[in-house]
């Protein structure tokens, strides 16, 4: 049979077929945007996925969710984390705001605190007070510009919660389709190797979710034993951005160093070292015992990951990099790495 199949293969038939893989790549690169929305939103429903079943597993006196049930439950919970994230930063955020914007020496203390920074005192405060300024002169023009890019961006983030939910309802029947492709005789072992990093994901969620937890509930007691501003607001910001790995942790240093400065250098001190102390921790004890056990991916993996999915996908891709490098490094394990053969090392 596969003899025949390739007698009748003619030049004709080649080029066919190269034209058709032409068309599919030049297709593909159109509408990228649109597949890169729905493999992130396949992918954010195959982490969510052993929390929609652990939640299925709970019981109300004799009620027990079933998996639309369990859906709403988890967006009821991230819809009350936010509400509550809210309530916590937006109230002391826009009472330092409205006493900014009234006091007429509020502004004139504040470059003066400057002064009192290392590597800031010669710093040129009246620049900096024309430039805040006319910030606010500039922030109504810059909001009314950027009200169609943010639509757009709150429309795609939509849709993917939208997608999501639905993989997350009908990814079974999606998931079986796919596999539908496969000659019977490759399906199992594709599902086998799919599955295994299905449960790899999990685990990867669930070891991001408790280094989320250990930053958030570290960071707010040091920044609350340091008196920094919006101290419960900026240490859960903390612990959840964590989530973008290296990137996000970058990001709330900054942001944490920049207000701390607002106030005392010393804190700025005490910051730094907080977080010194425990990049070390987490790199030498958390992350060995708590991610590359659950997940086995060295660092080096995570790292590249990282920087190929927030180019290609931004945040977004971000997110995605350690799952993704998860299904790869499956999916390497698998069909490309020779388990049986011995290297001896390089010679």
């Amino acid at each position: 049979m596969t003899q025949a199949l390739r007698k009748s293969r003619t030049p004709r038939t080649n080029i066919v077929f190269g034209f058709l893989l032409a068309v599919i790549g030049y297709l593909c690169w159109v509408l990228h945007d649109a597949l890169m929305l729905l493999y992130v939103s396949a992918l954010c429903a195959v982490v969510l996925m052993p929390v929609v079943r652990a939640i299925e597993r709970l019981r109300i006196g004799r009620w027990r969710p079933r998996k639309a049930a369990a859906i709403v439950l988890m967006l009821l919970v991230v819809f009350a984390g936010i509400l509550g994230f809210a309530f916590l930063a937006i109230p002391p955020v826009a009472r330092d705001l409205h006493q900014l914007s009234t006091q007429p020496a509020a502004l004139p203390n504040l470059m003066g605190k400057l002064h009192h920074i290392p590597f800031l005192g010669d710093v040129n405060t009246g620049q900096i007070r024309a430039r805040v300024q006319g910030f606010f002169a500039e922030a109504a023009g810059y909001v009314l510009l950027s009200v169609r890019s943010w639509a757009g961006k709150l429309a795609n983030f939509a849709t993917g919660v939208i997608l999501t939910i639905y993989f997350i309802l009908e990814g079974d029947r999606a998931y079986q389709w796919f596999l539908s492709f496969i000659s019977p005789r490759r399906r199992e072992r594709l599902d086998q190797t799919l599955r295994r990093a299905g449960t790899r994901m999990g685990k990867w969620l669930l070891g991001q979710a408790s280094l989320m937890l250990i930053l958030g509930v570290c960071s707010t007691t040091v920044y609350a034993l340091l008196h920094i501003r919006y101290a419960y607001a900026l240490g859960v910001l903390t612990g959840l951005l964590n989530i973008i790995p290296v990137l996000g942790a970058a990001v709330t240093i900054v942001l944490v160093l920049i207000v701390a400065a607002i106030d005392s250098w010393t804190r700025v001190l005490g910051v730094a070292v907080f977080y010194m102390i425990y990049i070390q921790i987490e790199n030498s004890y958390l992350t060995p015992r708590i991610m590359q056990s659950r997940v086995n991916l060295p660092g080096l993996a995570i790292i590249v990951a990282l920087l190929l999915g927030f180019e290609l996908g931004g945040v977004a891709g971000a997110l995605v990099s350690v799952p993704t490098a998860v299904l790869v490094a499956e999916l390497l394990e698998e069909y490309l790495v020779w388990r049986d053969a011995p290297f001896d090392g390089l010679p």
